[in-house]
């Protein structure tokens, strides 16, 4: 008897689900750190350079781009440079290292949106260093969607130059503290 009642106890518990009680509520605190940061994005993979009116006019053309950015509030600075990272090739045209004709340039002016301040006068593109596009103060803060801004190039026509398709790679860089 006494083992009929402990098994019909055994069952009977066993057949029990155990159930946690929960009551109230909780709380969290969500923090971020915000921190300088910077993007850019050149609109086109290739910008053509080409020449129009009399002869041996110099070649034009302009690469458009959208930056985003953000300095730090009270010493924060930033910049877009550019660089020839790879000179015109194939050999025997233009050249921004080694021109064929001293004074031939792969020039350049720039225009950027607010906040940024775009590089004052002519700029002669180089392969050995960085050169100024556009620059940012403290607290630079760009649109959601990012800013507008634009190089507008200029390569020497030069007669001495072989004919044919030549390209260089001009690397575009923005940085933000």
């Amino acid at each position: 008897m006494r083992k009929l009642i402990l098994l019909t106890l055994l069952a009977v518990l066993s057949g029990v689900p155990a159930r946690a009680q929960f009551a109230g509520n909780g709380s969290t605190t969500v923090s971020v750190t915000v921190g300088p940061e910077a993007a850019i994005q050149v609109d086109t993979t290739s910008t053509a350079l080409s020449t129009t009116g009399t002869v041996f006019n110099d070649y034009t053309g302009t690469t458009n781009f959208t930056y985003k950015i953000r300095t730090g509030a009270s010493s924060g600075t930033g910049t877009i440079t550019l660089q020839v990272t790879a000179d015109f090739s194939p050999s025997g045209g233009p050249s921004v290292a080694s021109p064929p004709t001293a004074g031939d340039t792969l020039a350049y002016t720039c225009t950027v949106s607010s906040p940024g301040t775009g590089c004052s006068g002519s700029q002669t593109s180089s392969t050995t260093t960085s050169t100024p596009v556009a620059t940012f103060g403290a607290n630079a803060r760009s649109a959601k969607a990012g800013n507008s801004g634009s190089v507008s190039w200029t390569l020497t026509n030069d007669p001495r130059y072989q004919t044919g398709s030549y390209s260089a790679t001009v690397t575009v860089t923005v940085s933000a503290t």
